[in-house]
């Protein structure tokens, strides 16, 4: 995970840089895909929160969520303790507990984001091992962390967008954007899992928390989003 996250600054140099990629449904660009199968009454699964945030049913979110923003490092990072996460925040920065909400699973992903990037192998050795979906992917992150050095303040990107493809209550699939301190905007693809009472994301097997990335031409077919 370490060196994905500090190469994750550096969007590949495409001189055909992609638009936004066109929403799964029809009319709005953060439509949400609901499976058939699953429901927001699904009671295979235990949906509290492991901090009892409040549970909602809510399968869309089609609006940017009003946020409250604050740093990590250098990245403006969403935060609303008692409403969509992280509900804990523990001394050395390290953030976990989510709502069970779209606009959770949107949390999460973006908390994860700025924890990778935050520079502190403790924090990221830990984001890892709690925050990422057992599997190749995140056996390989821990290592990675375990010999990362701290790189703090090199993680300059901020966050412009989003769409989420699909999303049940026990799994959610967006693409988020970002942009450089050079004005290169660039999307990322990331998928999380509902496990033990919070969302959890699917790292790729190289142990980066997404599982694709490409450099786009503007925001069009995102739903903007930002805080710095």
């Amino acid at each position: 995970m370490a060196a994905g996250v500090v190469y994750f600054l550096l969007p590949p140099k495409d001189d055909s840089a992609q638009s936004a990629p066109a929403p799964t449904t029809g009319s709005s660009s953060s439509s949400v895909t609901l499976s058939p199968s699953v429901s927001a009454d699904d009671n295979n699964f235990e949906r509290k929160s492991v901090c009892g945030l409040p549970l909602t049913d809510e399968l869309t979110l089609d609006t940017a969520p009003t946020s409250n923003w604050e740093l990590v490092d250098l990245m403006a990072t969403p935060r609303d303790s008692l409403t969509f996460g992280p509900g804990i925040t523990e001394e050395s920065g390290f953030r976990s507990c989510f709502a069970s909400s779209p606009a959770g699973a949107l949390y999460a992903a973006m908390n994860v984001i700025a924890l990778g990037s935050s520079g502190s192998p403790e924090v990221m050795m830990k984001t890892a091992d709690q925050l990422f979906v057992p599997g190749t992917g995140r056996d390989a992150a821990i290592k990675d962390t375990s010999t990362a050095v701290d790189s703090s303040g090199t993680a300059d990107i901020q966050v412009r967008g989003f769409v989420i493809r699909s999303y049940t209550p026990s799994e959610a699939n967006m693409d988020l954007a970002f942009e450089t301190t050079e004005g290169v905007l660039f999307r990322v693809t990331m998928s999380l899992r509902w496990m033990s009472d919070d969302w959890k994301v699917q790292p790729a097997d190289d142990g980066t928390p997404w599982s694709g990335m490409s450099q786009i031409s503007d925001l069009s077919g995102f739903v903007l989003w930002s805080g710095a």
